[in-house]
């Protein structure tokens, strides 16, 4: 489907990665892995065609359909969340205005025998025909049901996408991709922005995606769950296995032991074979046999091993000074956006060197919590910091703040003070911005460069509690194990917003599961909370804190609420009967238009009578829809 050959692309006189080869066919579902800035999202880039790189060549099929779900987009504002959605179906949208130019002349045109008119009922026809054929009476319901599984309600289909979070507009670009029939998927973090219920719904998605899906990830339980191949960007090459992520490490480092041991029987032998050429050598009766043997050891095909960028981050948390005893205070905190309660009435006791984790569903609090903290928010209720409390926030969207017309050094020497303005050279570099590294636009680097310069910035200012959400996303596996080893060993106050397992374990002694607008307290590590709640893993966990209401019981209805049901049902089924026939009517209709097109609209009022039943199909869809609305209240 797509080959990819000799591919090869330089910054700045180095080269991203150079004669790289490999192919995409159907059913391949591939994670892009690396570490952060090794050539990932350029990768992705590339395949989409939106940049080109200095050599090589990408071929595809003809009418090969491509789309890309990129880390940054950009909004047309003014539109609603299925005005936008709707943007997937271009060719059944100019085909709808098409008709409705078309619709218009029939309806102010009375000269229904000149040859015009016949031409402009052969273009209807034929619209209609091509508008069945894409999907055009199908892409509404097919439109909301995507918006559904990736979070949206029903209520959110008229609002604005202005007044929608970062997070939320990129769902809408998800469902925009899933909705085109793309034959190819390049998909860059896919899940950083979405909740546990949207994650699994997308993972079932992808698994039964009949074309092809890269995927740049870092979260491993996705990337093991939805892929079937793994191909991995490291100094300049790729490794490619036909496996997901786990196994797929396996198999790397078995193949690097297998390597290393051969080499080293390798290089056993090139040293015998040496010294036998030194030995032979003393002797002219053994100079042929010299020879030979420099000859034997020039043809070796020496034994390499995979390099392995071994290259980190160095991080360490410094506590500024000793704050009192009680760091956070809180009672009755309260917090509702518009109609929606997040929070209630809740009560908070931190106390100096806690470590704490919030955990749950996304839309239940944590980070409102979090905000309201480090006082970014309003609120109900009381909040007091403790005596020399001085708080360092990593925001979840943290790098959204960084200036990209800035260059790296620039944004920390703004953010640094008298003080600490000669470290900055020094704390880059331990964060691996060396050299000409640190001359980079803020705009040109990858999402988990940019999380790396954010938390670089964090060092610049002095805290005793330090409060973090989400502060894995877009971060390397090699970068969060150096941010989880530098957190076990800060000795200030911890408060940490997340859903991965695997980070949070061994970081934290308390955990709050946020639910139902409460905090429920659970004195131990999170392996201990997921005991307690006798679940595997934080999916599950989120999983079930969706709040659903009890279906109402049948045999506890009131006969009234009985009797409704029962009218509501018979009015269903009536309706149903009603856009059936309907449908049948104005489909035999079609048909004639197509095969007998003169005699049809020969008959008297023709167009009033058929413009008559279109009216009336929608108003029946309109009477079926509201129905059904009415008995979801008896369901």
């Amino acid at each position: 489907m797509l080959n990819i050959h000799n591919l090869s692309i330089s910054f700045q006189g180095e080269y991203l990665f150079e004669d790289i080869t490999f192919k995409l066919g159907n059913g391949d579902r591939v994670g892009l892995i690396g570490k952060n800035g090794a050539g990932k999202s350029t990768m992705l880039k590339i395949l989409s065609k939106e940049l080109e790189p200095d050599s090589g060549q990408i071929a595809g099929d003809k009418d090969m359909k491509i789309g890309f779900l990129k880390q940054d987009i950009d909004f047309v504002l003014g539109r609603t969340v299925l005005e936008e959605s709707y943007q997937a179906f271009v060719e059944i949208k100019a085909l709808e205005s098409q008709m409705e130019i078309i619709n218009t002349q029939l309806a102010t045109r009375t000269d229904y025998e000149s040859e015009g008119y016949n031409q402009i009922m052969i273009d209807l026809n034929e619209a209609q025909h091509q508008y069945e054929i894409l999907g055009g009476y199908n892409y509404q319901g097919e439109t909301e049901k995507i918006l559904q599984g990736l979070g949206f309600k029903r209520e959110d289909f008229d609002k604005l996408t202005d007044t929608f979070s970062g997070g939320w507009r990129m769902r809408i670009e998800l469902a925009k991709l899933l909705l085109q029939n793309n034959d190819v998927l390049l998909l860059d973090e896919p899940t950083n922005h979405l909740d546990i219920e949207s994650i699994i719904w997308l993972e079932g998605f992808l698994r039964n995606y009949a074309g092809a899906v890269a995927i740049v990830s870092h979260d491993k339980m996705f990337l093991d769950n939805v892929t079937n191949r793994t191909i991995e960007i490291s100094l300049g090459r790729i490794y490619d296995y036909p496996k997901p992520y786990t196994k797929y490490l396996v198999l790397r480092e078995e193949l690097r032991t297998q390597q290393l041991a051969s080499q080293k029987n390798q290089q056993k032998q090139i040293e015998q074979t040496e010294k036998l050429i030194e030995k032979f050598r003393a002797k002219a009766s053994k100079a042929t046999m010299a020879q030979s043997l420099i000859k034997k050891l020039d043809k070796i095909d020496r034994i390499e091993v995979d390099e392995d960028d071994n290259s980190v981050m160095t991080l360490n948390f410094p506590v500024s000074i000793t704050p009192g005893k009680i760091v956070v205070e809180t009672n009755a905190i309260s917090k509702n956006y518009g109609e929606k309660q997040v929070l209630t009435n809740i009560d908070l006791l931190i106390e100096r060197n806690a470590k704490t984790a919030f955990v749950g569903q996304n839309g239940q609090g944590k980070s409102t919590l979090a905000k309201i903290l480090v006082g970014d928010i309003q609120h109900d209720g009381s909040l007091k910091l403790g005596h020399n409390v001085q708080i360092g926030y990593f925001a979840q969207n943290q790098a959204e703040y960084l200036d990209g017309s800035k260059t790296v050094l620039d944004t920390m020497i703004d953010a640094a003070n008298e003080t600490n303005r000669s470290k900055v050279r020094d704390i880059l570099g331990s964060f691996l911005f060396r050299g000409s590294e640190a001359e980079k636009y803020v705009r040109v680097l990858s999402g988990g460069e940019r999380n790396r310069l954010a938390l670089a910035k964090l060092m610049l200012q002095p805290f005793n509690v330090l409060i973090m959400d989400e502060p894995t996303n877009h971060l390397d596996i090699k970068s969060k194990n150096v941010l989880k080893e530098a957190l076990q060993r800060f000795e200030g106050t911890l408060i940490l917003v997340s859903h991965d397992r695997d980070f949070l374990q061994g970081l934290t002694s308390t955990v709050y599961e946020f639910k139902d607008e409460k905090l429920t307290k659970y004195l131990g590590d999170i392996d201990y909370y997921l005991d307690k709640r006798q679940v595997d893993n934080l999916r599950e966990v989120e999983k079930r804190t969706v709040k659903k209401e009890a279906p109402k019981e049948k045999n506890k209805q009131s006969y009234e609420d009985q009797k409704k049901e029962k009218s509501l049902n018979n009015k269903l089924s009536n309706t149903e009967s009603k856009i059936n026939q309907l449908e049948k009517e104005i489909k035999e209709i079609d048909v004639e238009l197509a095969t007998n097109y003169d005699e049809t609209v020969a008959k008297p009022n023709f167009f009033e009578n058929y413009q008559a039943k279109k009216d009336k199909l929608e108003k029946l869809m309109g009477n079926w829809e509201e129905i059904t609305l009415q008995l979801e209240d008896y369901s």
